[in-house]
């Protein structure tokens, strides 16, 4: 059974203080695993957060929990491995959380049986993939679930190992281990993953086994990647047998062997050894127990990506009991002292524990991805940490980047001098990663915007800035290879920008030469500003070129196109110079996929995210009031007409808090000193869309992007990415400590909560505070107390300056 620390029902502050420790208090009590594990119709995953759902740890490389079977391919989302429908088909090392797209890993396996018997056929799991029966329990380095064969399933997870717990009921007990298992696509995906060949060893009679296993492609397009492994059991098995059999599953590109049709195995009784051989057959191995009785098996598997001598290491360092209830006992201490107890609030008699659970649930989320591969990097030789997994930047460049930077200091620069590291060694930062393989590219290259945005906050320690300025320039000067992929055959998928050649020749990416023309134009122009924010410290000389280059989105601001009443909205335009005005809408992407005119948004949204140069924006708009105007309209009801699959499912307004591009427009009222309306907008979506359900997020969590902006809401406060400015929205705690840079402390108060929430006066470290914004150096540097006088008036009690535009100019 689960340990679960007693519950303590007060928390007291005191001045800087929190009365009841850290230490006496499990903040993993407040944490719902299920949070985005559904979408809008109930019991199933369509539209919900993608979310993985087992044992982790805060950035570990193991991810240990059950993959599923889609019973739709048109509703499925098997990203994470679990799903509240699908039946189970293993237990694996190795998952994302909270991605679309095609599913990557689902690897290194077990399954436990009943019987191995025909029909059940071990290369078929279509054949003995179980239904779970009741409902599954999750809880911090936790999960449980009954199949309908009746063995109970509990397991947890260490930084690069696992261990899991059969109960087994009265009859066969066996434990299926299928080196070829991978989590599948649609099969229409033209990302879809493929297992290419392993080995499996038997040891010591069948207590221990080892081997590896190679896999390609997945959600970014990857290239061949290994995993060693190593796994035990602590009761040795009566018999322990290999088997190989042929590889009849379709690979995009080559001719399947048998059409596809079922194979079967071949179990080698004479050999303790199974290699896939040159035509990368499928191995694996069953282990048997024949003892009638119910009974109790556990096993311990470690992985690695540089050996087998290191898979079995990790268990010995990082699992040496072969009690369950150690590791998930060692999972939440590790998460309480790295990550839950930075964040201290009031939990008594009048908390909302709602919100406690939003907060502890949401810090959770945002620590599944990236993977701390330290030490495990099987492609070069180097001092510099390693990271991978960043899923994408696209999604989390807009401020889960900025989180990092306050909450996780340590992590942060070592996730950043991982990413100057793959430039070094690979060519090009990457957008996306994972499996060792840059990909895909959705917009621009927004490890640009990471490394500004840490840049300009101060981040040194042992970051080579100068390398890290040379890696942006790769970004802005070279085009990267055509990949060809199917995702978008006319540029490079995997990394850099691949409508460069526009960029350079037109200063905007044209409809006829390229594709996402809008959406990467707006995105370009902010990766040059990136780049200008870190040319301004490291080669001044050149400053001036970005910045320049970074007001393209204006070229394609075409002033005579109406929607809405509105004139005036970014638009496609061709290569000569002309704009596409045959029919034009923007409140139509035509697709919003990567060969449409914007991704995964319409070009009404994209044209409010111009983060770095609002006042030419609000210029081109019309002015204040009718920006206010068109802003109001982007939250009314029923103004969405683009149809945008599990990305705006259930959203109805053209402002989609389920994407990612429209983060910041529920703030930009701050732009108009009408930071009342950032607050009642902000607050409406908080409250309308993030819920301790399982319907809990608006779309994909992204590698947990959609939770971040739920702390920062939570917070009271929004970072702009790639500057240095914070805007002032409203927080959602009486009284919040939060520990940042390591040792100091961030306190936010919040006077007459329960009368409202609407921003009466502002306070910073005991100064009156007229602006509606301030800047990282007033508060996240060293620390202070940022103070609310709160209340049910929408009043505009700013007076100062409206934020700046760091990046403006006119062309």
């Amino acid at each position: 059974m689960r340990f679960l620390t007693p519950f303590l029902s007060e928390l007291g502050l005191l001045g800087l203080a929190v009365v009841v420790t850290a230490k006496q208090l499990d903040y993993s009590q407040y944490v719902n695993p299920f949070i985005g594990s559904e979408g809008p119709f109930p019991g199933q995953g369509y539209g919900g957060g993608d979310i993985f759902v087992g044992g982790a740890r805060p950035f570990g490389v193991a991810k240990v929990g059950i993959d599923t079977t889609a019973a739709n391919w048109s509703m499925a989302v098997l990203n994470g491995g679990w799903t509240p429908d699908g039946n189970v088909t293993a237990i694996t090392m190795m998952h994302e959380s909270g991605t679309g797209g095609a599913p990557k890993y689902g690897i290194i396996p077990q399954m436990p049986l009943t019987s191995i018997s025909p029909p059940v056929n071990v290369l078929d799991n279509l054949t003995y993939n179980q239904p779970r029966v009741g409902q599954d329990t999750a809880s911090v380095g936790y999960f449980k679930t009954q199949l309908q064969s009746g063995v109970e399933i509990e397991l947890s997870s260490s930084r690069h190992a696992g261990i899991i717990q059969y109960g087994f009921p009265e009859g066969e007990k066996h434990v299926l281990v299928d080196v070829s298992h991978y989590l599948p696509g649609s099969p229409s995906d033209p990302n879809g993953q493929f297992y290419v060949g392993g080995e499996i060893q038997i040891h010591d009679s069948g207590k221990s086994y080892s081997g590896y296993g190679t896999y390609i492609g997945g959600w970014n397009n990857g290239a061949p990647y290994t995993i060693y492994f190593y796994g035990e059991f602590d009761t040795e098995p009566d018999t322990a047998q290999v088997f190989r059999g042929p590889n009849t599953d379709p690979m995009r590109g080559y001719q399947g062997l048998a059409n596809g049709e079922p194979s079967f195995p071949v179990y080698g009784n004479l050999s303790d050894k199974a290699t896939s051989g040159p035509m990368n057959d499928r191995v694996g191995a069953t282990f048997s127990w024949s003892s009638d009785a119910e009974s109790t098996i556990t096993s311990r598997v470690g992985i690695s990506f540089i050996s087998v001598e290191k898979a079995q290491a990790y268990i010995e360092s990082e699992i040496p009991s072969w009690t369950l209830n150690d590791t998930v006992e060692a999972a939440i201490k590790e998460w309480n002292e790295d990550v839950f107890s930075g964040i201290q609030v009031p939990i008594d008699d009048t908390a909302n524990l709602t919100n406690v659970r939003l907060l502890y649930s949401s810090l959770y989320f945002i620590h599944l991805m990236p993977s701390d591969r330290t030490g495990e990097n099987p492609l070069w030789e180097s001092d510099e940490p390693s990271w991978d997994d960043f899923y994408t930047f696209w999604d989390i460049f807009r401020c889960t980047v900025s989180f990092y930077h306050i909450f996780q200091p340590t992590y942060y620069e070592s996730m950043i001098r991982g990413l100057i590291d793959i430039w070094r060694h690979q060519g090009f930062l990457p957008d996306g990663r994972s499996g060792n393989w840059n990909g895909l590219v959705q917009g621009g290259s927004d490890a640009d915007n990471v490394l500004a945005d840490a840049y300009v906050k101060g981040l040194r320690g042992s970051v080579n800035w100068t390398d890290g300025y040379a890696a942006m320039k790769t970004n802005a000067e070279v085009t990267p290879y055509n990949t060809y992929d199917p995702t978008d055959f006319s540029a490079s998928t995997k990394e850099g920008r691949g409508a460069l050649v526009d960029w350079l020749e037109l200063g905007y990416v044209s409809q006829d030469r390229s594709t996402r023309c809008i959406s990467r134009t707006v995105e370009y122009s902010l990766n040059d500003f990136a780049v200008s924010q870190v040319a301004a410290g490291e080669m001044p000389s050149e400053q001036e070129k970005y910045l320049r280059r970074s007001a393209g989105w204006q070229k394609i601001w075409n002033p005579e196109v109406e929607s809405l009443n509105f004139t005036g909205f970014l638009a496609p335009r061709f290569s000569n110079g002309e704009f596409n005005n045959s029919g034009y809408d923007p409140l139509y992407c035509y697709g919003c996929e990567w060969d449409s005119y914007t991704y995964e948004g319409v070009p009404w949204e994209y044209s409010f995210v111009i983060p770095h140069d609002m006042e030419t924006l609000i210029d081109l708009m019309g002015g204040p009031e009718t920006f206010e105007a068109r802003l109001d309209l982007m939250f009314k009801p029923n103004t969405s007409v683009q149809q945008l699959g599990p990305n705006g499912a259930g959203i109805s307004t053209l402002m989609n808090i389920g994407n990612e591009p429209d983060f910041a427009t529920p703030y930009l009222y701050n732009y108009i000193n009408k930071q009342y309306k950032s607050v009642l907008r902000s607050r409406e979506l908080g409250y309308q869309y993030f819920k301790d359900a399982p319907y809990g997020v608006p779309g994909n969590s992204d590698a947990g992007a959609m939770n971040t902006w739920l702390l920062w809401q939570m917070l009271g406060i929004y970072p702009l990415v790639t500057t240095n400015v914070y805007l002032i929205s409203s927080p959602w705690f009486p009284d919040l400590n939060m520990t940042i840079n390591g040792d100091k402390n961030l306190r936010i108060i919040a006077h007459g909560l329960e009368s409202g929430y609407f921003v009466q006066s502002v306070k910073i470290n005991g100064k009156v505070w007229e602006r509606n914004w301030f800047e990282h150096a007033d508060l996240m540097v060293d620390g202070g107390v940022i103070e609310f006088e709160l209340g049910d008036e929408m009043v505009q009690w700013e007076k100062g300056d409206v934020p700046p535009s760091p990046g403006h100019l006119e062309l």
